[in-house]
Formats: structure tokens, C-alpha cells, sequence
């Protein structure tokens, strides 16, 4: 399998000249592009669409209607790259950033605004998800071949979905069984022993009831170690997932239910081979459910009420080394929404929600150490109200207030404004601000850093960290210039995350330690992106990106740069598919610029200052069948790695030994293959 899979990318490497770029016409930004209200209300009913003449497919959408600025990432886009799980599904896209946390459990996690993950609101179907003890794998709970679309916004984002947006919201949409295949099977397979499969099906039972099935199977089980240092440069991991959605239409109303269940075993740590060797063990059991209503009662007036239901079960067992974490966490929530339009120019959404989470959690630093055990319940009720204004067809404001009691936080209030002006029609411009909230999972947020023998100084003070609040102010143009019958996009933007309160993660004060406390002095975040869209010629399109960071946090009494952050990131990503469709090519080029470290022993410096810049190239290629296509594809073709990554890795038992000083690639070269099989009819 493997020479096969090496055989088939030097072929891809040969064709790589075909330069394509992310598929993105234009012309059917308002033929596909949906009213931010109605997306999260998901109010349904048949809209009578005229003719429309695709010339292209659509991969990413830079949504020109809505008043926040949203862009759409469809199924088109992801399958322009490997796109196993969502960690994976943002390899083309210039504003999101996807990290490995340490080098040792194969976590990662993604940066908006060059904040942690944890500052984005991540929603699955409009409703709240990956949270707390997910936070750390929960990208890779999401199969791609699943995914139907990412809606990703940036800044604060609407009040509807809760308060805990800080840097943007990503809502992931599942394929519905009334869209998509009919059958579908998805199978994938890399030289370093990575191994999928993916069967998605929808299924109509009549013209009312419809039925999706979707199940996984993940299995890597090759013991790599390119770098010699005696630990797996990826752990083995056997996940398995399958998820049944239902789909109920009637005249007024709509009603979809959800259930998912999973399981995912991860080992990681030294090679057999070491006596005594330092292993880590992780096993993950997941459940969830979802239901969502919607009911139409005056279409004149746009007049509809809805209500979304989801919770879900996680339970975690892992250890590293001696140290032992377990976990279980229980979520219930609920969100009541009524909206209507009381001309075309005023438009209001109001509602309650209400979100429960229970936590257990049980830590023990070592065989010798006492167990300790962290309980918390938190319950927090709230209401909220959107108000949409279009002053004219050029101005519409968006008014958002929500009204939160916490039981541990009491009492906290989330104003958000967001303003968009068409200058002509080719020329936008928006502006938003807003505030959020998020309350702190300390020990699941951060279990990558258990990997390493850096010990936790406060852990018995984690109940008294205060919960986070900062604002969010962004500013943005984009620019549609007509050049040779088709839009060049340009777009500009610039957003800046301030804290009020945020918990630190200290780990320059001591190298051989990691402390947690309450902010101290400023801390911000100012991120300034340049883009630029174009098809070139018919099915080539190109996109170049540019973005700068300046992200400072102050630390023991000193406003310091944030460590392991990249302070630039440059991308070109290009795609061309042939006329008759058999044929795409895709490549992506991103070169990241370097960065600080946490500050080494004085005394013993085993890691530099400094991290410098690096480069990273993929590329891929798909030829199109009638019901089938096969794709091969090769990643981090630099074959660029982060030499030692590991700390001490020859003796995980002293306290140097640290695995969390990652900034670049882990893993080098990869070649993969893939066959896509979709029954239709």
C-alpha cells in the first residue's frame, strides 16, 4: 500500500503545474447566500428560485448579504484537500489557523485572530457544541465527508446562540438526508498507516419523513518514529462513530432529531521497544442528541417560532505517564426563539435559553500523589433580543442584547452592534463590536500539558479563577472590481480583542512548571488580514492572503508577546477543474512566520528563544468518474519538522521532560490516496 500510495503522489508532484485555486464564482453570492436570522432561527419553507446558469462550482462563499461577516465553506471546498475531520477542513481558508497543542497526543486546535480555539464559539446545527472536555479532540469528532458546510464568522457574533463568542463562530451543518447522496462511500488511506472510512446515506421515506445514516471508521496503527527520539510521532488511534438524523416537513412547520454515538481509543508515548517506556493513553466515550422545531405562523409577515434541544454525555479516561486524568461531563440546552418582521425595514428576534453542565473531574499527579476530585455544577439562564433595522437598501444595522444569570458568576449582560454599508455595488463596507464571555475548563482545556512533567503549582486555586470577558471591535471592506466580465475581491479587515479578565497560562515564570492565574494588567489582540480573490480564466481561480498578528498578554507585571504564535502567515491557494469536469487540481502554499518560545532555564536552555519562519506545501488531484473519483494527494511537501519537539525525550522521567514546546509540523511528507463511490438515484 504504501509504494502504491508513493507511486500515484509523484505522479500528483508531476501535475502540479496545473496552478488551481479555490473554486469561488461570484455571480452566485446572492443566489445562495441566507439572512443570518433565518440561518439560526432555521425557519423552512419553498422558495421559488429563477433561472440560474452555473458555470462553475462554488467552494467558498464570501457572503455579500449578511450583515456579519460570514464566509460559507461548502462541501466543494472541502474535498479540495485530505479533509478527514474538521481540524482538517481549513487547510485553504487564509483566517483560521489549525496547530498541534503538544507532540505527543496528536490534540490540535484552532487560532481565529491569533487567540486559542477555546475563544470561538464552535456550533454543530446551530446549537453549542464541542465544549469543555471536548474542547482538546473534539476537532477530530467531525468526519469531513459528514460535513454539508462551515459557516465561519469573525469577531463578536450574533446573540441568539449565547454569549460565548469572542473571536467568531464556526457552525458546522451536517449533511441532510433531503440533499444529500443517496449512498455514499468515502474511503481514505495514507503511507503512514492512516486508515478511514466513511458511509454517509439519505434516505426518503415519503415526501414528508426522510432518514439519514452516517457512520466512521478510523483506524492508525502504524509506530512511527522519523526523528528517532523513541516516542510516536502520531498516536494510534481506533475511532469509530455513527450518527441516524431524522427530517420531518410539513406545511408550516419542520422538525429535525439527531443522535450520535462515539468511541475513540488514542496511545501514544515511547516505542515498545524502550524498557519501562512513558505511555499515554487516552479512551473517549461521547454521546449526543439534538431535536429542532420550527413553525411558520404568518409567512406574510415572516412571523416564526422555533426551539432548539441538544445534550450530550462525554466520558474520558487517559493517562501520561503516572499521572492520571478522568473525566465525565453531562450538558443539557435548550434555546426558545420567536422572530418576526414588522415592515421591511424593522425585524426582530427574542427568545430564552437555558444550558446546564455538569462536571466531574478526577486528577492524580502521580502513584504517590493524592487523588484530587473537581466537581462543578453550572446552570445559566438566559434571555435575549436582535433587533434588525434597514434604514435604507444601503444601511442595515443589527442591535443584539442578552441577559445571563450564572450560578457561580451571577448576574452579566452581552451588548453587540454590527453595521453594514453598501457603498455602490461594488464596493462594502462593516463594522462590529461586541462583548463575551466564557467560563474557564482549566484541567480539560489544557490535558495536552500533562504531557510533560511540568507541574501544576495552583491546582487546588483552579475553583477561583475568575470568568473570562473581553470585547471584540472589527472593521472590514471588501471590494467586487469588474476586470474582464469577472469580480476581482479584495477584501481588508482588522479586529481587536481586548480582555477584561482572562485566565493566564504561565509557563515562563518557570520552565519546569505551569501556573493558571486571573489576568493582571492589559491583554489583547489585533489581527490585520489582506485578501485577494480572482478567476483568472474560466474554472482557475486564485486567492493570496496576508495576515498580521500582535497578540501580548501581560505577565508577572510585564505586557509580553503570547509564545508558540505565529506574528504573520502568508497563503496562496489555487485550483483549476477542466471543462468537462474530470479533472481538478489544487495546491496551497503557506508560509508561516516564527514566533516566541516560552522562556527557557537560564541556567539550561534546552529550547531556543526564538522560533523562525517555516513553509508549507500541499497539493492534490482528482479525476472525476460518472458515480466515482479517485483523489491523491501529498502534504507538507517542504517535508519541513520541528527538529526535537519533545524535550527530554531520552528521559521522560526528569523534570525537563516537556512535549508542549511545539510551533511547527510534527510530521513530515505525506502521500495519501482516496475513492469517493456517490449513488445519486
Amino acid at each position: 500500500m504504501k509504494q502504491i500510495i508513493i507511486i500515484l503522489s509523484l505522479i500528483l508532484l508531476g501535475a502540479t503545474t496545473h496552478l488551481s485555486a479555490q473554486v469561488h464564482n461570484h455571480n452566485h453570492n446572492h443566489d445562495c447566500e441566507h439572512d443570518h436570522d433565518t440561518d439560526s432561527l432555521e425557519i423552512w419553507k419553498d422558495i421559488e428560485l429563477k433561472e440560474v446558469n452555473v458555470v462553475s462550482s462554488v467552494g467558498l462563499l464570501n457572503m455579500r448579504t449578511p450583515v456579519i461577516r460570514t464566509q460559507k465553506i461548502t462541501s466543494h471546498e472541502l474535498s479540495r484537500a485530505a479533509c478527514c475531520n474538521l481540524s482538517e477542513s481549513f487547510t485553504t481558508n487564509p483566517s483560521v489557523d489549525v496547530t498541534y497543542n503538544d507532540a505527543a497526543t496528536g490534540s490540535k486546535q484552532i487560532k481565529l485572530l491569533g487567540l486559542s480555539g477555546t475563544y470561538v464559539q464552535m456550533l454543530t446545527e446551530n446549537f453549542p457544541n464541542l465544549r469543555g472536555l471536548a474542547s482538546t479532540y473534539g476537532l477530530n469528532y467531525i468526519p469531513g465527508p459528514w460535513m454539508e458546510s462551515i459557516m465561519l464568522s469573525k469577531g463578536s457574533s450574533s446573540v441568539l446562540n449565547g454569549y460565548e463568542s469572542i473571536t467568531g463562530q464556526i457552525n458546522v451543518e451536517y449533511k441532510k438526508p433531503e440533499t444529500s447522496e443517496k449512498l455514499a462511500l468515502n474511503l481514505f488511506a495514507s503511507d503512514e498507516g492512516r486508515f478511514e472510512a466513511n458511509l454517509t446515506s439519505g434516505i426518503i421515506l415519503n415526501e414528508r419523513l426522510s432518514t439519514g445514516i452516517l457512520a466512521h471508521a478510523q483506524n492508525s496503527t502504524f509506530e512511527i518514529d522519523h526523528n528517532g527520539d523513541g516516542f510516536l510521532d502520531q498516536p494510534k488511534v481506533k475511532q469509530y462513530q455513527l450518527f441516524n438524523r431524522w427530517d420531518y416537513e410539513g406545511d408550516d412547520f419542520h422538525v429535525r432529531a439527531g443522535i450520535k454515538a462515539l468511541r475513540e481509543e488514542r496511545n501514544g508515548g515511547q516505542i515498545k521497544s524502550i524498557p519501562n517506556p512513558y505511555k499515554i493513553g487516552i479512551e473517549t466515550d461521547r454521546y449526543e442528541f439534538f431535536l429542532k422545531g420550527g413553525y411558520i405562523l404568518n409567512e406574510e409577515k415572516d412571523r416564526s417560532f422555533g426551539i432548539i434541544m441538544s445534550g450530550s454525555q462525554h466520558e474520558q479516561d487517559s493517562y501520561y505517564g503516572y499521572r492520571t486524568y478522568d473525566a465525565r461531563q453531562t450538558n443539557l440546552y435548550t434555546n426558545f426563539i420567536f422572530s418576526t418582521r414588522f415592515d421591511e425595514h424593522h425585524k426582530l428576534s427574542a427568545g430564552a435559553s437555558l444550558n446546564s453542565d455538569l462536571y466531574n473531574e478526577k486528577w492524580q499527579n502521580g502513584q504517590d500523589e493524592m487523588l484530587r476530585n473537581f466537581e462543578r455544577k453550572e446552570l445559566v439562564p438566559g434571555i435575549f433580543g436582535e433587533y434588525t433595522l434597514n434604514f435604507h437598501e444601503h444601511l442595515t444595522i443589527l442591535l443584539g442584547l442578552r441577559g445571563d444569570h450564572h450560578n457561580l458568576y451571577g448576574f452579566f449582560a452581552t451588548p453587540r452592534v454590527h453595521v453594514k454599508y453598501d457603498v455602490s455595488d461594488y464596493f462594502q463596507l462593516r463594522a462590529s463590536a461586541g462583548k463575551g464571555y466564557r467560563t474557564p475548563n482549566i484541567l480539560a482545556e489544557n490535558s495536552y500539558l500533562f504531557a510533560s512533567n511540568r507541574q501544576i503549582k495552583n491546582i487546588d486555586l483552579l475553583k477561583d479563577l475568575k470568568q473570562e470577558e473581553a470585547w471584540n471591535y472589527g472593521l472590514s471592506m471588501s471590494f467586487y472590481i469588474p476586470v474582464n466580465n469577472k469580480d476581482l475581491t479584495l477584501n481588508a479587515e482588522w479586529y481587536y480583542t481586548n480582555f477584561l479578565e482572562q485566565v493566564v497560562v504561565d509557563m515562563d515564570t518557570d520552565p519546569h512548571s505551569v501556573n493558571f492565574h486571573n489576568l493582571d494588567g492589559r491583554s489583547y489582540s489585533n489581527s490585520i488580514q489582506l485578501e485577494a480573490s480572482y478567476e483568472i480564466i474560466d474554472l482557475w481561480t486564485m486567492t493570496l492572503a496576508h495576515r498580521i498578528l500582535d497578540v501580548k498578554t501581560t505577565i508577572n507585571g510585564e505586557l509580553r508577546e503570547k509564545p508558540l504564535n505565529s506574528r504573520f502567515k502568508s497563503l496562496l491557494t489555487t485550483s483549476y477543474q477542466t471543462l468537462n469536469g474530470k479533472w481538478q487540481f489544487d495546491l496551497t502554499a503557506q508560509l508561516n512566520g516564527g514566533g516566541r518560545m516560552p522562556d527557557p532555564d537560564i541556567n539550561n536552555p534546552l529550547w531556543d528563544r526564538e522560533f523562525k519562519p517555516f513553509v508549507q506545501l500541499q497539493c492534490q488531484i482528482t479525476k472525476n468518474f460518472k458515480t466515482w473519483s479517485v483523489y491523491v494527494g501529498s502534504e507538507n511537501l517542504t517535508n519541513f519538522v520541528q527538529k526535537n519537539p519533545i524535550i527530554s525525550a531520552d528521559n521522560p522521567q526528569s523534570p525537563n521532560f516537556d512535549a508542549s514546546m511545539v510551533w511547527g509540523p510534527i510530521l513530515g511528507r505525506m502521500f495519501y490516496v482516496g475513492l469517493k463511490w456517490i449513488i445519486s438515484d
